[in-house]
């Protein structure tokens, strides 16, 4: 079956960098729109970023703007998360997913498929 294996998650102090992958096997990797999304301890998950299909345009939630870059590498089915100047308030499970529509949306339920998480922990 698909499957989404995020790495790259761990512990970093404020102002500092990680890079976050998410690599996918078993589907057509360049039919999807591919986004992270996270779920800080005790709340609900929400969207982080976004990469469509086809032109590669990306889209941000307001608080990583800047900060973060979402990429995509079809030859290497492989999606990414460039996460700089980290703020304690970035800490979470990160998660990939992908999903079979042409644009791209900040609502889980559109995503077919589902990484297990990679934990981000930012120290102030």
């Amino acid at each position: 079956q698909v499957q989404l294996v995020e790495s790259g998650g761990g512990l970093v102090q404020a102002g500092g960098s990680l890079r976050l992958s998410c690599a996918a096997s078993r589907l057509t990797f360049s039919r999807y729109a591919m986004a992270w999304f996270r779920q800080p301890p005790g709340k609900e998950r929400e969207f982080v970023a976004a990469i469509t299909r086809k032109d590669g345009s990306r889209y941000y939630t307001d608080s990583v703007k800047g900060r973060f870059t979402i990429s995509r590498d079809n030859a290497k089915n492989t999606v990414f998360l460039q996460m700089n100047s980290l703020k304690p308030e970035d800490t979470a499970v990160y998660y990939c997913a992908a999903a079979s529509i042409t644009g791209y949306s900040d609502t889980a339920a559109w995503y077919d498929y589902w990484g297990q998480g990679t934990q981000v922990t930012v120290s102030s």
